[in-house]
Order: C-alpha cells, then sequence, then structure tokens
C-alpha cells in the first residue's frame, strides 16, 4: 500500500470518528435536555424571571401565556416574592413582549409594585442578562427560572455563566404537547445547548 493510500485511509477514519462522536454528543445532548424537564425547584426566590416568548397584538402567545401562567402561580404560592417579565417588540407596531406579560399578570390579580420589566432582549441570553441590573436594583439576590420544560437546560446554563443565583421551575403545562411539536423545539435546543458548550470552551478553554 502506498503512503498516499494510507494517508487517505486514515483521513477518512478520522472523518468517521469525528463524525461519530458527533452523532453520539448530540444524541446524549437532546437525552439530558429531556431529562433535565423533570428538574422544579421549590425554593423561596426573591423574583421569578418569565423568559419572553411571542405576543399576538395585545395578547402572549400560547407559548407565553403558559409561561406568565406559571409565574403568577408561583407568586400566589408565595415561591417567590416578584415576577420580572422579559422581552422585546418584534417590530411592525407589536407591544413588547414583558409589556404583555405584564399587563396580563396584572389582570390576573398581581400588584403591580411586585412587577419588574425589561423591553429590550430578544434572546434567552438578553433576557437574562438584562434582568440582572433590574434585580439588583431592586435588591433581588435568588432567582427562580421559568421557561417551557424543554428549554429549562439552556436556560440554566446560561444563568450559571451569568452568576446568578437560579433554580429553575418549568411550566407545567406546555404548547408543545405533540411529538409533532415537541421534536423541533428539542432539535433547535440540543443546537443551541451544543453551541453555547462550545462557545463556552473557545472563552474559557482552561474550564473541562
Amino acid at each position: 500500500m502506498t503512503s498516499k493510500r494510507i494517508i487517505r485511509r486514515w483521513i477518512v477514519i478520522m472523518a468517521l470518528v469525528v463524525i461519530s462522536v458527533g452523532i453520539l454528543w448530540t444524541i446524549v445532548t437532546a437525552v439530558r435536555i429531556s431529562a433535565y424537564t423533570d428538574e422544579d425547584s421549590s425554593r423561596i426566590s426573591d423574583a421569578a424571571i418569565i423568559l419572553g416568548a411571542a405576543v399576538e397584538g395585545d395578547d402572549p402567545s400560547p407559548v407565553f401565556r403558559e409561561r406568565i401562567e406559571h409565574g403568577i402561580e408561583l407568586y400566589r404560592q408565595g415561591t417567590v416574592g416578584s415576577l420580572i417579565f422579559t422581552g422585546g417588540s418584534s417590530g411592525n407596531g407589536e407591544h413588547a413582549e414583558a409589556e404583555v406579560g405584564q399587563r396580563y399578570a396584572i389582570a390576573h390579580g398581581v400588584d403591580p409594585a411586585d412587577i419588574r420589566i425589561e423591553t429590550t432582549s430578544r434572546i434567552t441570553e438578553e433576557n437574562l442578562f438584562n434582568s440582572i441590573p433590574i434585580g439588583e436594583q431592586a435588591g433581588y439576590q435568588t432567582y427562580t427560572i421559568v421557561s417551557d420544560p424543554l428549554h429549562m437546560k439552556r436556560a440554566m446554563k446560561l444563568a450559571s455563566g451569568l452568576g446568578m443565583d437560579a433554580v429553575p421551575s418549568p411550566t407545567r403545562t406546555t404548547a408543545y404537547r405533540t411529538w409533532r411539536s415537541k421534536i423541533p423545539f428539542l432539535a433547535r435546543e440540543t443546537v443551541m445547548y451544543m453551541g453555547y458548550t462550545i462557545k463556552g470552551w473557545i472563552d474559557n478553554p482552561q474550564q473541562p
């Protein structure tokens, strides 16, 4: 066998190894995200951060409504003392997601004095990052993160990276009820989680 054939053979072998590792990592990540949906803390926190989602005019989308109602439930139970609604406007005259959430919560009995909003974020990382100065100004130190079950693992990874003292509380019901809706959501979360993991390795190569 010539040296060129040996080199080509090793290139093929290494490519197959890389592909196999990538597939295995993807499967493991998806399984871990699915398993994390059962993580639900009952810890009492200063505030719940309700991660933004789409709105439909003056009303929250079904996904966002589930998150808002879960946050309201935590508030009524005394598990959190305040609510922080996050999310900006998608444009085209739409209200900011946080504003829609705020109005919904007030209409359902939450004291306006116990609500904070941030109206500029567009993605999960910004939802959390922009909530920090709001919480600091209000004197909050502990947080409960509210979102859909399949979104929780990535949200908590981001919160941890931002140094937040946070615990998860996924919605008990979700608009993603069928496998037809769950699989695309899980696939997206898997890719996003892996992306943030790679970004963390690049930014902090000394960390395991």
